[in-house]
């Protein structure tokens, strides 16, 4: 197959086909991404694609002073990677709502806060995978997984430049806006509720400093367009009284959390926690979710064939979770062997987020492995990240990428990767960053 020079401008293009690239197979996109130096992302055009849709002023100098938000190319997949990678979350999502596994999941903590708004699904699931040979595999999962609305914008930014290569194609971003905004109004009415909030709460911990804060920009200012009065609020903003929530006087009808405090259980959450204890205020994602799918002890049951099959998870789900990495809990009596074969393994904490203290095996010191054996850590069997060609500053060189799924409700609305260099995921690498996922 080759990849024919294609350029187009049309207000300047920011992403160029500029390399006819030879693809041995029609179906090896690894060997594609990892040679083809095509499909060039002009950042500033971008950005200029990004505000004109956007209107928000505040926009512009976030994302200047972020250079590595979005990467310096695009990633392509297969349709079968993609059908592969939807049978997984579908197969998660399935296992997930069995009896056995919530009592076990559930069974972790004897906190009552995740026996409320039993209906609702989260809002947004990341589903994290590293594409193998043998396909996709399940790098973890994310309840709180920030990004849909940049990554959104930046599809937006791609589609209307008008830039395409080969068969090539993104889905439609208006499509999107969409079921963004019906997934709000579906975790409300999941939860019980008719019609849809009034208002939104979008919370976090010092919410204009996250490095998202521009997605939770873009995710107001959606939601407002579409009738819902948005807010961006800390914790500590929200009051809790006489059974409603509050921020300054105006009712809170749900919370989009974006907090990391999983369970709610910090001081300065009280409010909040409050708030869910009594289904006063909608709150998406909640502990419940983070319980059932993204502690990553649930690896260990969602890797163990015979244990799902013991739960009478049926054989598609069972053939569709066979292709997550293998997961063992790291504990004393395992400690030698898992420190022999460490090489094989990626360590993390059972409840842990993003990149914090998770180490490849092969870079461990003794005094890291015994903070290991002194948490609580899973060791997940090593499934190294493929590689993507990119030009950065004239050169030309490969970064690693994963390739995340947006989901609601198991229901894929978004297709992203994220391109970088180092140990795992993130937003220091120059030429990484957030990239537009192309079908080929």
């Amino acid at each position: 197959m080759h990849l024919q020079t294609q350029i187009i401008a049309q207000k300047g293009f920011a992403m160029r086909c500029d390399e006819t690239c030879e693809l041995d197979g029609a179906t090896d996109l690894i060997a594609l991404n990892q040679s083809c130096f095509c499909m060039t992302l002009g950042r500033a055009e971008l950005d200029a694609a990004i505000l004109e849709h956007a209107g928000n002023h505040e926009l512009g100098a976030l994302l200047a002073a972020r250079p590595n938000l979005f990467a310096a190319t695009a990633v392509f997949v297969s349709p079968a990677d993609l059908a592969a990678m939807q049978a997984q979350v579908a197969a998660i999502e399935a296992v997930a709502a069995l009896a056995p596994f919530q009592d076990a999941a559930l069974a972790r903590s004897s906190d009552r806060i995740t026996g409320v708004q039993t209906g609702t699904r989260g809002l947004f699931m990341g589903y994290d995978f590293h594409i193998s040979e043998d396909g996709p595999k399940l790098i973890e999962v994310n309840t709180n997984a920030g990004g849909a609305f940049l990554v959104n914008a930046l599809q937006r930014a791609v589609a209307e430049l008008a830039v395409a290569c080969g068969d090539a194609r993104l889905t439609s971003s208006d499509a999107i806006d969409t079921l963004l905004v019906e997934s709000f109004i579906a975790e409300w009415q999941a939860a019980g509720r008719e019609g849809g909030p009034n208002t939104v709460a979008i919370v976090d911990e010092d919410a204009s400093e996250q490095y998202l804060y521009p997605d939770m920009l873009l995710a107001r200012d959606l939601l407002t367009r579409n009738g819902i009065e948005t807010l961006i609020l800390g914790p500590e903003a929200l009051t809790f009284e006489n059974g409603v929530l509050t921020s300054g006087g105006k009712t809170i009808d749900m919370v989009y959390n974006r907090l990391t405090d999983f369970d709610l259980s910090e001081p300065g959450n009280a409010h909040l926690r409050a708030a869910l204890l009594e289904d006063a205020a909608i709150v998406s994602p909640a502990p419940r979710h983070h319980a059932l799918y993204a502690d990553k002890q649930n690896l260990i049951w969602l890797s163990d064939a015979d244990l799902l099959e013991s739960w009478s998870a049926d054989a598609a789900h069972r053939a569709a979770l066979s292709k997550i990495p293998g997961t063992r809990r790291v504990t004393e009596d395992v400690a030698d062997e898992l420190w022999t074969d460490r090489r094989g393994y990626f360590f993390k904490p059972a409840a842990g987020f993003g990149s914090r203290a998770t180490y490849r095996g092969d870079k461990l010191t003794k005094r890291v492995w015994a903070d290991i054996l002194a948490g609580n850590y899973i060791a997940q069997a090593l499934i190294a990240p493929t590689m993507r060609a990119v030009t950065v500053a004239g050169q030309r060189i490969t970064l690693k990428y994963d390739v995340r799924l947006y989901t609601y409700a198991g229901e894929t609305l978004l297709l992203a990767a994220r391109v970088y260099q180092g140990q795992t995921t993130n937003f220091r690498t120059s030429g990484g960053g957030f990239a537009p996922v192309y079908q080929f």
